[in-house]
């Protein structure tokens, strides 16, 4: 069962099984992948996937950390390209949504995470990728807030749960619909509605 791949670094090898999950959470519900499942999507012995992961929850704990580096890493670009608060904004949106497009199974390990009743590495490392997400958005919304871009009351809390829960309903109806090219083509509309409730209005004075 073992091909010319056992040649890989266990760095390889780890990269390779995170890869591994994230496409067969596209295609089933994640709780239900067994690690021989998964090397057999690997095509080695379960043997093998062991040796560089002691146990399963230990693989998904490899996988939202791939998926917190990746996705935040790429919001940070986002953020940093941009030349105003509400262009911040726009393209960390758009770019989480491009991010769950090319990876749909990524949300559905994240939900699957965060819905254990126990707290889990796993589950741990799901919720401090939200944490630091939430971050970067208040620090946006607090600049704009500053410049004149947000309304000055904006509650910057409300808003960042507002933003991330737009995506979070996007996905699902993408999950829902079987069409993840849904989110993409909803994402300007939900955005443009995001904005109309944080832009500060003329009525606005500080």
């Amino acid at each position: 069962m073992d091909t010319p791949s056992k040649y890989r670094s266990a760095d390889e090898r780890r990269a390779e099984t995170v890869r591994a999950v994230v496409s067969m959470a596209a295609e089933q519900n994640p709780s239900s992948i067994t690690t021989a499942a998964i090397a057999e999507r690997m095509q080695v012995s379960q043997g093998a996937l062991f040796r560089h992961f002691p146990t399963k929850e230990a693989i998904f704990e490899a996988v939202i950390g791939w998926v917190a580096e990746r996705i935040l890493s790429r919001v940070d670009a986002a953020i940093s390209a941009a030349i105003s608060p509400t262009a911040a904004l726009h393209a960390v949106f758009m770019t989480h949504i491009q991010f769950v497009v090319e990876h749909p199974g990524v949300p559905r390990m994240l939900f699957g995470e965060l819905q254990h009743a126990r707290l889990t590495a796993p589950k741990r490392m799901a919720q401090g990728l939200i944490a630091r997400y939430t971050q970067r958005l208040a620090l946006i919304m607090d600049s704009g807030k500053a410049n004149g871009e947000f309304d000055p009351k904006l509650d910057t809390a409300a808003a960042a749960s507002l933003f991330i829960g737009s995506i979070q309903g996007l996905v699902m109806q993408s999950l829902l619909l079987g069409d993840t090219q849904y989110m993409a083509t909803q994402a300007p509309p939900s955005f443009a509605l995001i904005l109309r409730a944080i832009e500060r209005t003329h009525s606005c004075h500080d």
